[in-house]
């Protein structure tokens, strides 16, 4: 497969296999299993992020990833699916992926005077729909950037991917 190797993509596999790894080496070991979910840094670039997940959760709440970037892959799906962020924060949205996806907030699904968001910069969740995809598409390398600044929950979704189960969630705090 040609696909662009990135940094998240690479360390996402070395991760994957480093797990496996000691998944296997220490099978058998022990009847108890502890899962500390975890805490690693994301340097790439400028200030880089602490990231904190509780992977027993399955990105329910309580178990938000505390960052300020949210991969779209390959597998059609944001990464992390949930995060928490403070208010103030700008989230950046980052195509990983060699298809297009766009970023769509749930018009009835965020906070009472947040401001709606969505790529293509629309004012609302019809007009976003409507214009796909000649307009709002983020194409494969592109990022989108959204400043939360109202308290509260905020969900969304990929438009030609919803029905694959392309959602998030954002927690400001």
């Amino acid at each position: 497969m040609a696909g662009k190797h990135t940094r998240r993509n690479v360390l996402q596999k070395l991760g994957a296999a480093g797990i496996a790894a000691t998944s296997i080496a220490l099978a058998g070991c022990s009847s108890q299993a502890s899962n500390s979910g975890g805490e690693t840094e994301n340097d790439g670039g400028s200030g880089g992020t602490t990231t904190t997940e509780d992977s027993s959760s399955g990105g329910e709440s309580g178990g938000a990833t505390q960052t300020d970037t949210v991969g779209m892959t390959e597998e059609l799906g944001f990464d992390p699916k949930t995060i928490e962020v403070p208010v103030g924060t700008t989230v950046t949205f980052d195509n990983t992926s060699s298809i297009g996806h766009s970023v769509t907030a749930y018009e009835d699904k965020i906070p009472d005077g947040a401001a709606y968001f969505a790529t293509g910069g629309f004012d609302s969740e019809q007009a976003a729909k409507d214009a796909y995809p000649d307009k709002g598409n983020l194409e494969a390398g592109e990022t989108y950037e959204h400043t939360f600044e109202t308290k509260g929950t905020y969900e969304y979704y990929c438009i030609p991917h919803e029905m694959n189960g392309m959602v998030g969630t954002i927690e400001v705090v």
